[in-house]
């Protein structure tokens, strides 16, 4: 499992969440996606890394800005899934 961490500037409100939470599932196959206008984060959960340059541009199109992108494995979950 990987978890993406992504930075977004632009987030307002729950709705905004929520409009961002959608693109990325619509967009790509993901376990989760959770994201937070407070910390201007958005996490996901994925099997695989999304294209990065997809994701942006999924985000992007709703008039939100991604300042970083920071991918590692999902520790929680374990590498393969298993917990831990």
């Amino acid at each position: 499992m990987i978890k993406m961490t992504l930075k977004i500037d632009g987030m307002m409100c729950g709705m905004c969440e929520s409009h961002v939470n959608d693109a990325v599932r619509g967009a790509f196959r993901v376990k989760k996606v959770t994201s937070s206008h407070k910390r201007g984060e958005t996490v996901i959960i994925a099997e695989s890394a999304p294209d990065e340059g997809k994701l942006r541009e999924a985000i992007e199109k709703l008039g939100y800005r991604v300042l970083d992108v920071k991918c590692e494995p999902d520790v929680k979950r374990g590498l393969f899934g298993l917990g831990g």
